[in-house]
């Protein structure tokens, strides 16, 4: 993995759609963890470049990097154009998601920059890797928003059979002791969404923070009725909305163009690490505590041979 100067922790705050904007990505930065927001959350090409110009602007030499998070399905129209804003702005960092990495990799590539594809299966992991991926996202089972169904520990490891690169783990990762034993079973970077989801610099509204510090993991409901692909939704959210949580009905048919906010805005999503937050918080005080946990961790499993089995 490379080794960036101003990284703290070795967590990416993930792109969250219609969540993360370029005030998460410079509060993480600025407080030693990677920040990152997904292209789809600006309504333009334009508006992405002017994203890009405040990060870059307000981002200094002794901060975390950043990462643009693109979604290279072939009914993403917006692609070509999103790449060339990339390519001006050059984010260190290229999230690819819904779709192979290999639109991106020369564009990110030339101007020396690395790309992590995300992978839900073994199966697209070496897919991504042939499609030159520096690393692979693992989204395992336990995510926010489209989610995974494989174990971090089992995907990991299965990963690591044929892959030298970076690897991130994400799926229900939310304190420091989820990522030291993520950093021990092989991982790289760790992907935190929904610890995030009701910090301070993030763009949920408050009804959406409220629900996320209130709710617990049985207030969770995977289902791909949605969008087509299964997704981790807030119960209350979903009955809300006028839908039965407990007969959502099968897939829906999948669509990664128009204007998926329709989808999201009023359905809310989070992942199995909700427990985990307890308060509308500043990002720089939960990476405080993030590190204080994951010290506590490295510790302890350090000591392991001395500790008591409990």
């Amino acid at each position: 993995m490379t080794r960036w100067p101003g990284l703290r922790l070795p967590v990416v705050v993930a792109p969250m759609f219609l969540i993360s904007g370029p005030e998460i990505v410079v509060a993480a930065c600025r407080a030693g963890v990677i920040g990152a927001f997904p292209t789809p959350n600006c309504r333009t090409t334009a508006e992405v470049g002017d994203w890009m110009a405040r990060i870059t602007a307000q981002l200094g030499p002794g901060d975390a990097p950043w990462a643009v998070n693109l979604v290279t399905h072939s009914t993403n129209a917006r692609l070509a154009d999103d790449l060339a804003m990339v390519a001006k702005f050059q984010p260190p960092i290229v999230i690819t998601a819904l779709g192979s990495p290999r639109p991106a990799v020369e564009t990110v590539h030339a101007y020396g920059g690395i790309v992590l594809a995300d992978v839900v299966t073994v199966a697209l992991g070496r897919k991504a890797a042939a499609a030159g991926a520096d690393g692979l996202v693992c989204v395992s089972a336990g995510a926010g928003g489209h989610t995974g169904m494989l174990s971090p520990f089992a995907f990991i490891s299965a990963l690591r059979a044929f892959f030298d690169g970076s690897i991130c783990v994400g799926g229900g990762i939310a304190d420091g002791a989820g990522i030291a034993g993520a950093v021990a079973a092989g991982a790289d970077l760790v992907y935190m969404g929904t610890r995030f989801l009701a910090a301070a610099e993030s763009m949920a509204v408050p009804g959406y923070k409220a629900m996320v510090v209130a709710s617990e993991l049985d207030d969770l409901v995977v289902s791909s009725a949605i969008t087509g692909t299964a997704a981790s939704w807030l119960r209350p959210s979903l009955a809300a909305a006028g839908y039965d949580p407990d007969a959502l009905g099968g897939p829906a048919q999948r669509d990664y163009g128009g204007d998926p906010a329709k989808k999201w805005r009023d359905l809310w999503a989070a992942g199995q690490g909700i427990g985990a937050v307890g308060a509308v918080e500043p990002i720089a005080a939960i990476v405080d505590q993030l590190e204080d946990e994951f010290r506590v961790a490295a510790t302890r499993l350090a000591a392991w041979p001395d500790s008591p089995v409990r």
